[in-house]
């Protein structure tokens, strides 16, 4: 079975998404989107209308916003993450985000042919703080390997 790299990350935001303060971290998200759309491994977002996830509101929190994505590989994935634009974008994000006391970030393997809902991705997150790291749930410091999964 040929399996994908499903990722969540959450942030929370510092003020509303429409905020002054954020306005430079939305100007961004279009672009940045289409650079993950065209990076090599890339399979699927997750998107509203407006072309990005700051709508969905998966934790009843409006001010935490998620990103959700599937990607071939751990290295499409971290080449996207660490290699690219988004890199210098995120380095700014203490001036938009604050820091929650769980995990912000998980990683998971899917069957190729699924996408995740927001609702697995939430449960993912959730094992991850419960459990730590495992072949379920897991980080980039601390990569499960597919053949492991079987």
């Amino acid at each position: 079975m040929k399996y994908h790299l499903a990722q969540l990350n959450i942030s929370p935001l510092k003020e509303p998404i429409d905020s002054p303060l954020l306005s430079d971290f939305v100007s961004q998200l279009d672009e940045i989107n289409a650079l993950a759309d065209a990076a090599e491994g890339f399979v699927w977002r997750l998107q509203g209308d407006e072309g990005n996830a700051t709508a969905y509101n998966v934790f009843d929190n409006e001010m935490i916003i998620i990103n959700m994505s599937v990607w071939e590989s751990v290295e499409s994935l971290r080449n996207y993450v660490y290699k690219t634009a988004h890199a210098a974008v995120m380095k700014q994000g203490n001036k938009w985000f604050g820091k929650l006391d769980r995990p912000q970030v998980v990683l998971w393997w899917i069957p190729a042919e699924h996408i995740p809902t927001p609702q697995e991705a939430k449960e993912k997150l959730a094992y991850l703080a419960k459990h730590g790291e495992t072949k379920e749930a897991f980080t980039f410091k601390n990569i499960f390997e597919r053949v492991k999964l079987d």
